[in-house]
Order: C-alpha cells, then sequence, then structure tokens
C-alpha cells in the first residue's frame, strides 16, 4: 500500500511536469489568441492595477511634492540668511565709507599740525550732567599725552587735555563753563576779492587781531572772544583760529567763525560770539596735538596770573 501510494505520487509529478511543459510551449507559440483564462487573468490584473494606480500615484506626489517643500523651505531660510548677510554688508560698508572719509579729513588736518605728533584716541565715557564740559579719551600718559595739549577733530579744535592717567584722559571741551578755561585765538582778515580796493581793519598793515576764548553762551550756541581792543573792527564771517603762541597749541587749527560782535560792558575792549566749527554734542573720534618741546602759552598765563591776582 505505501509502495502504491508512493508511484501515485511519482505518476502525479510527471503529469504536472508534461503539462506545465505544454502550457508553456502553447504560450510560446506567436500569433496565437488568448485562451479564457488567460484573459480572465489579464484583465483582473487591468482592473486591479487601474484601481490602484491613482491612488498610488496619488501618494507618491504628495510625498514627492512633501519633499519638494521641504527643499523649497531649507532654500528659502538659506537664502534669508545670505539677505540677511548682504543687508549686514551693506550697513558694514556705509559705516566703513562713512569712517573712510572721517580717516580722510583728519588725515588731510593732521599736515597742518606742522611739528606736533597727533595721537589718535576714541571718546570712551561721558558724563550727561557735564555732556558739554569734559569727555574721556583712550589715551593716557603712556601714550605720551600730557596736560594742556590741544584736543582736535576733522572739524576743528574741541578743547585741551584737563588731566592723564596711565591710560585715560580727560579733556575739557571749549564750551565748559570753566572761568579758567582759555585759549589764545587769531582772527584771520576776510579774503578780498581781485579789483576790490576796499580793505576791511583787520588787514591793514598785517597787524595780527588775538584774544582769549572763555566762556560759552549757551543759548546762543557761540564761545565768547575777549580782550579784543576796541579800535579794531572785526566782521561776520572771519575764521578765528588758534594762535599757536607759546608753542602749548598749534598754530592755524580752526576754531569758528564770528557770528556777532558787541563792545564789553566797560567799553575799553570788544567781545565776539564764535560759532565753533566741531560739534561739541557729537564727538567720537579725536586726536591730541602732542608737542615736540614743551613750553607754556605766555598768554594763557597772562590771563591766569590776572584772574588769581583778582
Amino acid at each position: 500500500m505505501p509502495q502504491f501510494f508512493l508511484n501515485k505520487r511519482l505518476i502525479l509529478l510527471l503529469v504536472s511536469v508534461i503539462v506545465l511543459v505544454a502550457l508553456i510551449g502553447f504560450s510560446l507559440k506567436d500569433n496565437r489568441e488568448l485562451s479564457w483564462p488567460e484573459q480572465f487573468l489579464q484583465d483582473t490584473v487591468s482592473v486591479f492595477q487601474s484601481i490602484f494606480h491613482k491612488p498610488a500615484t496619488y501618494v507618491s506626489n504628495f510625498f514627492e511634492n512633501v519633499n519638494d517643500l521641504k527643499n523649497t523651505y531649507e532654500e528659502n531660510e538659506l537664502l534669508k540668511s545670505r539677505l540677511d548677510e548682504y543687508m549686514q554688508l551693506e550697513a558694514d560698508l556705509q559705516e566703513y565709507k562713512i569712517e573712510n572719509e572721517k580717516l580722510k579729513a583728519e588725515l588731510g588736518k593732521v599736515a597742518d599740525l606742522r611739528d606736533y605728533d597727533p595721537i589718535f584716541s576714541a571718546v570712551i565715557g561721558r558724563n550727561p550732567d557735564k555732556w558739554y564740559d569734559y569727555v574721556s579719551i583712550d589715551k593716557g600718559e603712556q601714550d605720551g599725552v600730557e596736560p594742556n595739549m590741544a584736543v582736535v577733530t576733522a572739524q576743528g579744535l574741541v578743547g585741551k587735555v584737563k588731566s592723564t592717567s596711565q591710560f585715560t584722559s580727560t579733556v575739557q571741551l571749549l564750551s565748559a563753563t570753566d572761568l579758567k578755561n582759555r585759549i589764545s585765538a587769531e582772527v584771520q582778515p576776510l579774503p578780498v576779492a581781485d579789483g576790490d580796493e576796499k580793505e576791511n581793519d583787520t588787514t591793514k598793515n598785517n597787524e595780527k587781531i588775538t584774544g582769549l576764548i572763555e566762556g560759552y553762551d549757551e543759548e546762543k550756541g557761540a564761545l565768547l572772544l575777549r580782550r579784543i581792543e576796541s579800535n579794531v573792527k572785526l566782521v561776520e564771517g572771519q575764521k578765528v583760529i588758534t594762535a599757536g603762541i607759546g608753542g602749548v597749541f598749534p598754530g592755524g587749527i580752526l576754531i569758528g567763525e564770528i557770528t556777532e560782535v558787541e563792545p564789553d560792558s566797560y567799553g575799553l575792549e570788544q567781545m565776539a560770539y564764535v560759532k565753533p566749527a566741531a560739534n561739541f554734542y557729537d564727538i567720537d573720534r579725536v586726536w591730541v596735538a602732542k608737542r615736540n618741546a614743551a613750553s607754556e602759552d605766555p598768554v594763557e598765563a597772562l590771563a591766569e596770573e590776572e584772574e588769581e591776582e583778582s
């Protein structure tokens, strides 16, 4: 009995192989018509393909769109960061341009200091209660800064060194209310046009008109130029520069321009209001005029002695 079943299985296997080979051979024939089982199977597969094709395509497109959206977001973030960098670079470029113009102006002024070595410095401190009196700079005795040295910007004179420490200094501005804050000054004659025979009194005999900058009128925003003889005619628009007497200050540094002239209370001398060339409110970069040979300004020394005696 077991032998019979074994033979039966073998015969069934052989028959199956023969049928399979026949079907393969039959299916390989050219120009044959499909049998109904093949047609049924092909139509069934086609129906299922058409049913699942669109959802599968939709899902595939959805994930592709999500991936594209993610890539677009990342590219957008990258472009925004690049745009921010560009805007920052543009702002830095504008700042560098302004800085360059300031430095060019400062270098042009340095040439006028003659035998004085400029010590470039930055303002590091300012008291709001004494905004127009003092500023602190980042240079001190270690850099060669000494009291009474002139402090200048590209626009003109702003003050002098009041006191120093090893690494910083305090600058007293021309607008300070200290009565001993005096600077010897000189009034420049107005330029005479070609063919104009009329001369103002300040050009006669090439005589110098000197005085002292002492005091500041907050209401008019002007420096007070005193100690000028009453017989000298001053004209609005005349430039006022440092006199350079005694070697403490360089000569020829612009202080400002005369805007108004009036006699003093006794009528023996006259006083002029001088609009400062420098902006005392906004000071960020200065340089100190380091003198090669220290000497005392006789005009300022005389004024201080008179003050002490009085």
